[in-house]
């Protein structure tokens, strides 16, 4: 079928064979080609939408950063062919992302399309649930270009706007039915679900988010992927579930350091060098207390600093650097680079979803799971940094070594950011509060 007879129900039903689950439209600009470019916004949002492989930094551009992308063009027909050098590029100096490399290696590729300055042109990319982005490219003149504009759709993610696929039942939908369910159990006794998914048990303290995994069917498989058909589901301790704002603290990742005394001469050293004995526990030695960006951490005497970030420009100028504690000496103890962090925030909390909950520990460890949740969507990576400048996200560890002087210490090891209830707000451009309907 020629480019010029498809219309937009053709495509759909092109991309949903092809394995497409979500459909994104640019609309290109005159600058917008092979050799200047795609331009994909101005921030790192265009991450949330398109799945890439690991950041890559740039020895000889150290201010740059490439992801590389699984794409293919996909044809009138229905084929689909490979450009193995698509990548996006990341510019933190402006910010902006741009699309690149997306005709090399592909004979096929809409040359005679992206090779021009021509406004008007459309750029369609479907994303598929095994993180494959598909593109098909238009002309401004087209019969497709032409339904698109009569249909008048806006930007709604970043630059791009979405065309709905009705592939699967609606993934907020599923979210809010579920949840419901659960909020009308009550009480729940405390459990957990293990890699096999078997149902065990739970006594710890913490076991509130296990509970609620347990019953969304979620299974502890250490991917940084969402938890729930897109959904990051964040669990935390309120004690009026009508006021999920005002609960404790809610740990939003748990990375491990990326750099430092903690990663290059390892964990028992970086403990011995800034942790402390515990107070109550004989032969153990911690690593805690909180640390921001605002104060140094009086418990082990280290600052939590944002190095290659310009607080008053609100921008990351270097991204081989990263969040570090540093030392007294200005020595790094431990470092999350940011083009790890970044590619751990954009996965896991582009939609999250806030659940409050309470815990009882008689007649037995019960959770109970509120129906006034708070839904976030459209986070950007340079939210999360600028909460980290500013106070409101912290780092709250847990590291300790159990039998510090036997000759096989134990080491257990938690690393964690964490935000109050109250600041979720500033990590998301859209973020609602509202009570889950009757089931």
């Amino acid at each position: 079928m020629p480019e010029n007879e498809l219309d937009l129900a053709k495509l759909k039903d092109l991309m949903r064979a092809a394995g497409a689950t979500q459909l994104y439209l640019k609309r290109l600009a005159e600058n917008d080609n092979s050799k200047n470019q795609v331009y994909l916004g101005p921030d790192f949002s265009a991450l949330n939408v398109l799945p890439t492989g690991e950041l890559i930094g740039d020895p000889e551009k150290p201010t740059r950063l490439k992801a590389p992308m699984q794409f293919s063009w996909l044809s009138p027909e229905g084929s689909l062919a490979l450009a193995p050098g698509a990548q996006l590029i990341l510019y933190p100096q402006y910010p902006e992302v741009r699309f690149s490399g997306f005709l090399k290696g592909c004979s096929t590729a809409p040359s005679s399309l992206l090779t021009v300055r021509q406004a008007g042109r459309l750029l369609f990319f479907g994303v598929t649930a095994a993180g494959h982005v598909l593109g098909f490219a238009t002309s401004h003149d087209s019969g497709l270009a032409r339904e698109l504009e009569g249909m008048g759709l806006q930007p709604s993610v970043g630059v791009f706007a979405q065309i709905e696929l009705e592939v699967h039942t609606d993934d907020r939908s599923l979210l809010i039915s579920e949840l419901s369910r659960i909020a009308d159990l009550g009480w729940i006794r405390s459990k957990r679900l293990n890699s096999k998914g078997e149902l065990l048990q739970c006594s710890a303290p913490n076991c509130g988010g296990y509970t609620l995994e347990a019953e969304l069917g979620i299974r502890p498989n250490g991917i940084s992927d969402p938890d729930f058909h897109g959904w990051e589901i964040k669990q935390h301790a309120v004690t009026n579930l009508q006021r999920p704002s005002s609960g404790g603290p809610i740990t939003l990742m748990t990375p491990e350091p990326t750099g430092g005394i903690y990663v290059d001469m390892g964990v028992r050293e970086f403990i011995r060098r800034y942790g402390y004995p515990d107070r109550s526990v004989t032969d153990r030695m911690n690593f805690g207390g909180i640390h921001n960006a605002l104060k140094i951490c009086t418990a082990t005497n280290l600052a939590l600093t944002l190095e290659g970030y310009d607080p008053a420009r609100q921008k990351i100028t270097d991204f081989s650097k990263g969040i570090s504690l540093l030392d007294q000496h200005g020595e790094s103890a431990a470092t999350w680079h940011y083009k790890d962090l970044l590619s751990h925030w954009t996965r896991k909390h582009a939609k999250a979803a806030y659940i409050p909950s309470l815990h009882r520990k008689a007649p037995e460890n019960e959770y109970q799971y509120g129906k006034r949740v708070r839904l976030a969507e459209g986070t950007e990576f340079l939210l999360f940094v600028k909460a980290v400048a500013s106070g409101a996200v912290y780092y709250d560890p847990g590291i300790k070594i159990v039998g510090v002087s036997t000759q096989k210490p134990e080491l257990k090891k938690r690393s964690q950011f964490r935000i109050k209830s109250a600041n979720i707000p500033l990590l998301y451009k859209s973020l609602g509060e509202f009570d889950l309907p009757a089931r």
